[in-house]
């Protein structure tokens, strides 16, 4: 993981919790057992080139295919 990518999750994360109004820790956990972090990762080159909004929107996606409902 290079150092840029720890800062662009960290924004993901609360981003995706003030989307929700939910905390951070909620947030992560559920990105986390969702595997939306995992695609974070997996995709950072693409991701990190795009809005904050469209990544979020993106997550949404990859979570609701992995058993998320919060959308």
């Amino acid at each position: 993981m290079s150092k840029y990518e720890i800062p662009f999750l960290t924004a993901c994360i609360q981003t995706f919790a003030h989307r929700f109004a939910m905390t951070r820790q909620a947030a992560f956990r559920y990105l986390q057992k969702h595997k939306g972090l995992a695609f974070l990762i997996e995709f950072y080159d693409v991701e990190h080139l795009q809005s904050i909004d469209e990544t979020i929107d993106d997550v949404i996606i990859i979570c609701q295919k992995n058993g998320g409902s919060l959308a």
